[in-house]
């Protein structure tokens, strides 16, 4: 298997899981890293139905009885030429399989054990269910992106799940490789959801201390009520999404829709109901694509709301190459970008665990 990007050569062993855990192993895999997936013989993976469902794209796959001790056996022989194994189960549960993190040091003192949860390893909830929901409740993120007088907004489970949970286990395994190779010692990286998105939550915290933000939904500048940080409705039911914080930027907005400068003071909290009503107004005269017309090459930070299908189609997003096709799927190309060590799709592949132990052992 030929790859490229900057976690070439690193290996890392994937155990079977929902939430966080695969969109972790694509992007690790997307940057480089042979990523091996061990899998239930015959079962059913979460997103086995969808094609290789793109989270599940550029792997090896293997199938493992993890209860069975042959196949147990061979992971933990897997386990001494790995860099890391990352696992999505609930506390406790690798440690009665014997595969918790003791018995994969006594294989690999280096190795770096990545635990992917909701509630973390420990903690009054961290034997119970939960999921992204869940977690952005308890954590005030679910709470401070509702709208006034309406139920909180699901933000499906982007901001749990992958931004709290993925993309803090990804980093958190990334480093603990950084720190095994300058000191010959693994470590444990318990990658909490909970603990992602307080971190998330880090501006809006300072906010919130020094006063200048209201504890309650749709009352600040960044959560909606501020009418140039919000969308619109257009003639022909599509959206326009506005962010003109800075006055430079509010400036060609309000200029795009042809209304007085010196009509509105926009840090003027007060004035704020009569400009969203005049920007609705305005928005409302016309489709959204004059809209497009008339805020294209300015900065007034006015784009269209595009579902995913015209995402995929944009020709801005095409002139970068944001989505690739494969196996008939568009999904997203690998990301971040590298400069001299670019990240690439590799190929998916059913294997054993003896041809893997021979591969590695003539590395």
């Amino acid at each position: 298997m030929t790859a490229s990007g900057p976690l070439h050569g690193i290996r890392i062993i994937e155990l079977d899981a929902i939430g966080p855990v695969p969109l972790c192993g694509m992007i690790l895999s997307g940057l480089g890293a042979e990523v091996v997936r061990v899998a239930r013989p015959g079962g059913h993976a979460a997103f086995d139905d969808l094609g290789e469902g793109v989270v599940l794209r550029g792997r090896r796959t293997l199938e493992l009885n993890l209860k069975d001790a042959a196949d147990r056996e061979s992971l933990l022989k897997l386990v001494g030429q790995a860099d890391a194994l990352i696992e999505g189960m609930r506390p406790g549960v690798a440690e009665r399989l014997g595969i918790g993190p003791d018995d994969c040091f006594a294989r690999n003192v280096r190795l770096v054990y990545g635990r992917g949860t909701g509630w973390g390893q420990d903690g009054p909830r961290s034997q119970l269910a939960g999921h992204d929901i869940n977690y952005i409740a308890m954590t005030g993120i679910l709470h401070a992106i509702g709208q006034k007088g309406q139920v909180p907004t699901v933000p499906l489970n982007i901001v749990g799940d992958y931004a709290g949970g993925t993309m803090f286990l990804a980093l958190g395994v990334v480093s603990a490789i950084h720190w095994a190779r300058a000191t010959g010692q693994g470590q444990v990286v318990d990658a909490a959801i909970v603990d992602g998105v307080a971190n998330l939550m880090g501006l809006f915290h300072a906010y919130l201390h020094t006063g200048t933000w209201k504890d309650r939904p749709a009352s600040n500048f960044l959560d909606g009520a501020a009418p140039y940080y919000r969308c619109y409705r257009c003639e022909d039911g599509g959206f326009i999404a506005v962010g003109a914080i800075e006055p430079q930027f509010f400036t060609q907005l309000v200029q795009g829709l042809n209304i007085s400068l010196e009509r509105f003071d926009q840090n003027e909290s007060a004035c704020w109901p009569e400009m969203e009503r005049a920007f609705a107004e305005r928005f409302a005269s016309a489709p959204r694509t004059h809209w497009e017309k008339v805020f294209e090459g300015k900065d007034a930070c006015a784009t269209p709301v595009l579902s995913m299908t015209e995402a995929m189609q944009h020709p801005d997003n095409k002139a970068r190459n944001l989505f690739v096709e494969r196996a008939n799927i568009m999904q997203a190309a690998p990301a971040p970008r590298f400069s001299h060590t670019p990240g690439t799709i590799q190929e998916n592949r059913q294997v054993t665990a003896d041809q893997l132990l021979n591969q590695w052992s003539n590395q």
